[in-house]
């Protein structure tokens, strides 16, 4: 029995010091590659937030100088939340012949960047329509943090991969980098002890052989330390340049700042059908930039998702209603 689990734990020591250094090398690789992902993506977002920033200034400063028709806080907010989705997403790809952008485009397609601004243009009108100038200033920094934490496309890489379970992962791999290389150390000595039994005093040159391996496993079993703390070293200083969480903040500070810029200027938080001669279309650019935000809304999965659901209750209501007729009946 005993030297059944001998033989279980020399197999085992073996394979992990041999598949120990490849298995960290490829956790650093696949994590470098991940933490560029979601610094792209959290980028991106950052991009449009100051997109919104600046057209909001340049709509502040405009109404200076000539003061705007409507004073809707939820009209003001949708024509400029559309206008930067359009100016920045749609122009864009217009212009693309003469400004070649071929590389965002693509990446912001393949990591649903523009899917996911245009799910924060909709989400950000669906929750500023219930403000009230009546009850003071609303909680834009609180409403801003929850759209932003809300937006499926923003929250998973490529749409399936957990963006904050990815970070914290990545955030705790250069511990387990160091943790993984002393114990590849440990593992080296523990293989490579059992051979100085087999060494016999009497003859010098076997004993010399038998030392000359021993400090060559040795020697091989600190490499993984040494390259447990170089990737601990390298992941913390990438985790420090590229801290997805800071980029973050500083988006939703930008968009909720925005938001209350607008809401000092505006006077009201009426409907569109509520404003006296209001024409949607009035202006071409801004009807464009409305029906872009829609278009890219529909064909996201999580608006067929929501669709579907919507169907769902809705087949369910007619169903039980005709099933209390029958019982009526």
């Amino acid at each position: 029995m005993n030297d059944l689990i001998s033989g279980m734990l020399t197999g085992l020591m073996n394979v992990a010091t041999d598949l120990l250094m490849p298995l960290m090398a490829l956790s650093f690789t696949g994590a470098v590659i991940l933490r560029f992902l979601i610094w792209a993506t959290v980028k991106r977002e950052a991009w449009f937030a100051r997109g919104f920033e600046k057209r909001t200034q340049d709509y502040l400063k405009k109404t200076k100088k000539n003061p705007a028709k409507y004073t809707s806080f939820y009209v003001t907010t949708k024509m400029l939340l559309e206008k930067t989705y359009y100016e920045l997403f749609i122009m864009r790809s217009l212009l693309k012949r003469r400004n070649p952008d071929l590389i965002m485009d693509k990446s912001d397609r393949i990591l649903l960047v523009q899917a996911g601004c245009a799910r924060l243009v909709k989400d950000t009108l669906k929750h500023v329509e219930y403000f009230d100038y009546k009850n003071g200033k609303p909680d834009t920094f609180g409403t801003t943090t929850q759209i932003f934490e809300k937006n499926p496309q923003f929250n998973a890489v490529f749409g399936y991969l957990p963006v904050g379970t990815c970070n914290d992962i990545i955030n705790i791999l250069p511990g387990i980098f160091i943790v993984a290389g002393i114990f590849g150390t440990f593992l080296g000595i523990m293989a490579a002890l059992p051979e100085l039994g087999a060494m016999d005093l009497a003859d010098v040159e076997k004993s010399k052989l038998v030392m000359d391996q021993f400090l060559v496993k040795m020697s091989y079993s600190m490499i993984t330390s040494i390259f447990g703390i170089v990737l601990n070293v390298t992941m913390t200083v990438m985790n420090a340049l590229m801290n997805p969480n800071r980029v973050f903040v500083d988006s939703v500070e930008r968009f909720c700042h925005s938001l209350e810029k607008l809401w000092a200027t505006c006077s009201d938080n009426l409907m569109p059908q509520d404003i006296k001669d209001f024409d949607e279309h009035k202006d071409p650019i801004e009807a464009l930039a409305e029906e872009s935000v829609d278009q890219e809304h529909r064909q996201s999965k999580y608006y067929i998702e929501e669709m579907a659901d919507t169907e769902d209750k809705n087949l369910r209501k007619i169903v039980k209603s005709n099933s209390e007729k029958e019982r009526a009946a």
